[in-house]
């Protein structure tokens, strides 16, 4: 694999000074040498015309959170990452790189999650180039490879999770978001280290039933909530029934035998878990009426 390296460069301020010096230098010396009719010193001033000229190319300009790639003759030379003017060898050849911070969003992917039911999946990469060679010799074209493998990535994620846990403990893409983003990021990374790109963050930007089955999901969500509801209801209407009873014979306000408290125990369940406000019934005569 080609791995990143530095090209040597001169200062572009310093070579162009020389060069504008030796162009200035080499058009005088060939009207100099044309009104003495010397034809070697006019050959000798030509030479360093198109020598100066030839080297002009080398000047270059590198901007900030930019590189460019150095080639000579098809060779890898190595990448000028150093912003600023400089002079390399005028025979290369260099392609600019940025190593800006990028951020790339997949399309909606239509996958089957863990359980086989039909999801709507999508996620938004953060990310970078820190080495150029391997982004620019290593695949035909890195932003491309960067959005295939994305997309790989977030289907192979959506295959190995469901989007809803059923047992305690399990991971899900609705509520582990970190570990899965966590997960997500690590894949990517794999994928992409070939490719001289760094993952910064890789998060689900969108993450939903297919439209086909969405309305018995939610339904199914719904019950979900209802059931848990319910059971958190119950729980607290047995303590409190339990603490009721438990004050009425501590201060000796009633004695009940077993079934006036079983009937006690239902009349409170009933209130206390009832959805509906309940009515009460007055009642004039003895409990045991």
């Amino acid at each position: 694999m080609i791995k990143e390296r530095e090209v040597s460069a001169l200062s572009g301020g310093f070579m162009c000074l020389i060069l504008l010096a030796a162009l200035f230098g080499s058009v005088a010396g060939i009207i100099h040498y044309a009104t003495l009719g010397s034809a070697g010193g006019i050959i000798g001033s030509v030479l360093l015309l198109i020598v100066s000229v030839i080297s002009l190319v080398g000047l270059t300009v590198v901007n900030p959170n930019q590189s460019q790639v150095v080639q000579l003759f098809g060779s890898y030379a190595g990448t000028l990452s150093k912003p600023g003017f400089w002079w390399v060898n005028p025979f290369t050849t260099r392609r600019k790189i940025s190593v800006r911070v990028r951020n790339f969003e997949s399309a909606k992917l239509k996958v089957n999650d863990h359980d086989g039911n039909p999801i709507e999946i999508a996620a938004v990469v953060v990310w970078r180039v820190v080495d150029t060679a391997e982004a620019l010799f290593e695949v035909d074209n890195y932003e491309n490879f960067v959005k295939v493998q994305t997309e790989a990535a977030v289907r192979n994620l959506a295959s190995t999770h469901p989007y809803d846990a059923h047992a305690d403990g399990q991971m899900s893409l609705r509520s582990n978001i970190q570990e899965v983003a966590e997960g997500l990021k690590k894949e990517i990374q794999e994928r992409l280290t070939k490719a001289g790109v760094e993952v910064i963050e890789a998060r689900i930007s969108h993450l939903a039933y297919a439209p086909e089955i969405a309305s018995a999901m939610l339904q199914r969500q719904q019950a979900s909530a209802i059931v848990a509801a319910r059971t958190k209801i119950v729980e607290g209407a047995v303590g409190m029934v339990e603490m009721a009873l438990d004050e009425l014979s501590k201060r000796h306000v009633v004695e009940l035998d077993s079934e006036r408290r079983a009937a006690m125990v239902s009349n409170l369940l009933v209130v206390l878990c009832s959805d509906r406000h309940t009515q009460p019934v007055v009642n004039a005569g003895t409990i045991y009426q």
